[in-house]
């Protein structure tokens, strides 16, 4: 059965155009497919997983398990996914084959918000959901080194969070954005696809505006942004050309912007933001990166062996100190990690200096971290206390 043919056969759910604290504080309608979304959070799951041919996936603690139901065919996947979707998401599923969007289940009273991405596969309906904390831990309660607050402290600049899908990037973000609702009276607004965190106001005013519901598309929404007397920007994903360049706009013209990208490490970053654009506008991009970032954070979750603590993140952080700045403007790229190495007192740490700190802190153990290490050699010799010196950098 053709999906076009059986979404016909499913009634559609109301738009979701309008205001976003009314659809959260609304009674939603009940889909059947709530049951598996409300069995996934009290399991405690990050994620959701369906797929035509098998039970409902669930990732708990970082391991993926199936739900204990039987496989979904796809006559059910059709009945159980199609209804999530409004009209403009369905028309986005129908001619890209995929859409994202944000998706909201009661549970016990409460209510849990998803990131969703629904999406075809073998021609077949599927669907991936990332559950979003009510809960916005603070820094020490993600494990996040103290220099993190140091970023949330610029007027201007530009700050990214680096990392694969799972990564944690997300609630880096939102932890930061938290600090500054707690400790200044400024104007946060972020521009999302879809929402993922929805914020208390505490001493800031805090505008969320979803690209496709409170906004038509991303370059509209960032033309309207500077028009909105902004102090923080949230841009989401650094994904084009576009979205760099008006992100980098807004930093220069006195904005602090926070967006985050899909990249291993901090120095992989300027290689990844360097492919969105041609070779001979290479040099004014860096030109741009060096004078107008503050840092890149690049993080990877790991699994923690603190009771009562499922994963911790791993931080390899890159500031933009004078040194950071000329190897970038020199195209020196390759002499970034060296630079990071020794770059404590600008508050820098590299991953083998963060595996470390997880592992004299008891959070990791010596495999997981030898595991996931880029420099096994120079891990197993920061743990004996040897403190390898870098090259010359410049």
């Amino acid at each position: 059965m053709a999906i076009a043919e059986s979404v016909k056969k499913v009634h559609a759910t109301p738009s979701n155009s309008e205001d976003l604290a009314s659809q959260l504080l609304k009674t939603k309608q009940e889909l059947e497919v709530d049951k598996i979304f409300r069995a996934s959070v009290k399991i405690e799951a990050s994620d959701l997983h369906m797929k035509v041919g098998s039970p409902p996936i669930v990732r708990v603690k970082g391991d993926l398990r199936p739900l204990n139901r039987p496989p979904i065919e796809l006559e059910e996947m059709v009945r159980l996914l199609i209804p999530m979707l409004d009209d403009r998401n369905r028309r986005i599923f129908e001619e890209e084959g995929g859409a994202d969007f944000s998706y909201t289940v009661a549970v016990d009273g409460v209510n849990w918000r998803f990131r969703v991405n629904m999406l075809k596969q073998l021609g077949r309906p599927g669907l991936v959901a990332r559950r979003i904390n009510n809960f916005i831990p603070n820094f020490e309660g993600l494990f996040l080194p103290p220099q993190m607050e140091e970023f949330c402290k610029y007027d201007q600049g530009m700050v990214l969070l680096a990392g694969v899908t799972g990564s944690g990037k997300s609630t880096t973000i939102a932890s930061m954005l938290n600090w500054i609702n707690r400790v200044y009276r400024k104007h946060i607004l972020t521009l999302e696809d879809p929402i993922e965190f929805v914020y208390t106001e505490d001493k800031c005013l805090i505008n969320q505006r979803e690209v496709g519901v409170d906004v038509k598309d991303f370059e509209i929404a960032m033309k309207h942004a500077v028009r909105e007397d902004p102090d923080i920007i949230l841009v989401g994903e650094m994904r084009d050309q576009e979205t760099f360049m008006t992100a980098i706009h807004a930093a220069e013209t006195g904005h602090l912007v926070f967006g985050t990208i899909h990249a291993s490490s901090a120095q992989s970053c300027i290689g990844r933001i360097l492919d969105l654009f041609p070779e001979e506008l290479h040099g004014a991009i860096r030109n741009a990166m060096a004078f107008n970032m503050k840092g890149i954070i690049a993080q990877k979750l790991l699994k923690s062996i603190k009771p009562g603590v499922s994963r911790v993140p791993t931080c390899e952080i890159m500031t933009f100190s004078p040194m950071i700045k000329k190897l970038i403007l020199d195209g020196k790229d390759e002499k970034l990690a060296d630079a990071i190495r020794i770059g404590a007192a600008e508050g820098m740490q590299d991953f083998t200096m963060s595996l470390k700190q997880l592992i004299d802190d008891g959070l990791i153990d010596r495999p997981t971290a030898f595991e996931v290490a880029p420099n096994p050699d120079a891990l197993k010799m920061a743990l004996k206390g040897i403190n390898v010196s870098a090259p010359g950098i410049i």
